[in-house]
C-alpha cells in the first residue's frame, strides 16, 4: 500500500506474468497531477516481447499528458501504437476538488467501483469499455462520472482475471491484500494477468 499526492489514495497492485515469459505485457500507472490522479491499467495484446513493448508505449503517453481529458489519453495512446501489437486499456481520473471519478476503457480491462457505505446504491458499479483496440480501431469514446466517498475502492483488472471477480471483494480489507486476494483466487493462468485496487480517502490536507 502506498500514497500519493493530490487525493489521499491508498493502492495495492498484483501482478503475473504468463508461464515462461519474463515480463508481462500488462501494465499500471498512478500519476498524480494538479488537484487529481490519474490511474491505469493497460495490457498489450497477446503476450511475450511484442505485448510489453505496446504496453509501455501506452504507458509514455500517459506519464507525459496525465492532466488531460481521458478521451484524449486514449487518443494519444491509439495514434502512439499505430504499427505496433495494439493494446486495450481502462483509466480513471481522481478529482479531489469536487470528490468525483471520471473513467473509460476501450477493450477488455475490467473496471469495478465498490462504494464503502454499504447502502449506497448501486453497491457497486461496473465500467462497461467501448469494443475496440488502441492503435487497430478506436471506437467512439465516453466518459462516466462518478461521485466518491472516502473508502470507495477502485478495481482495475486485465482479462488474465476471470470475470466474476466482482463477486469476490473484500471492503474490509488493505487495497494490497484485495489484489493479492484476487490474483491468487481469480487467475486464468493462460496469460498476463494484473490487478490494481484503488481506495479514495478523500480530500489531501493543506
Amino acid at each position: 500500500m502506498a500514497s500519493v499526492s493530490g487525493p489521499k489514495l491508498a493502492w495495492g497492485v498484483a501482478a503475473r506474468a504468463l508461464e515462461g515469459q519474463s515480463e508481462p505485457g500488462d501494465r499500471h500507472v498512478i500519476l498524480p497531477f494538479g488537484g487529481g490522479v490519474l490511474v491505469a491499467v493497460v495490457d498489450g495484446l497477446g503476450h511475450g516481447p511484442e505485448a510489453t513493448t505496446a504496453a509501455q508505449a501506452a504507458v509514455d503517453v500517459l506519464e507525459r499528458h496525465a492532466c488531460q481529458p481521458l478521451v484524449l489519453l486514449l487518443n494519444l495512446c491509439h495514434k502512439a501504437l499505430h504499427g505496433l501489437r495494439g493494446a486495450v486499456m481502462s483509466l480513471a481520473s481522481f478529482d479531489a476538488t469536487r470528490d468525483i471519478l471520471s473513467w473509460t476503457g476501450v477493450g477488455n480491462v475490467a473496471g469495478v467501483l465498490q462504494h464503502a457505505d454499504p447502502a449506497a446504491r448501486p453497491h457497486v458499479e461496473l465500467l462497461v469499455p467501448r469494443p475496440g483496440v488502441l492503435g487497430v480501431k478506436l471506437p467512439t469514446l465516453a466518459t462516466g462520472i462518478k461521485d466518491l466517498a472516502p473508502g470507495d475502492t477502485l478495481i482495475l483488472a486485465t482479462d488474465g482475471i476471470r470475470s466474476e471477480f466482482a463477486q469476490d471483494l473484500n471492503p474490509s480489507g488493505t487495497p494490497q491484500s484485495i489484489a493479492d486476494n484476487l490474483l491468487a483466487h481469480h487467475c486464468k493462468g493462460n496469460d498476463d494477468a494484473l490487478v490494481l485496487v484503488v481506495r479514495y480517502l478523500g480530500r489531501q490536507d493543506g
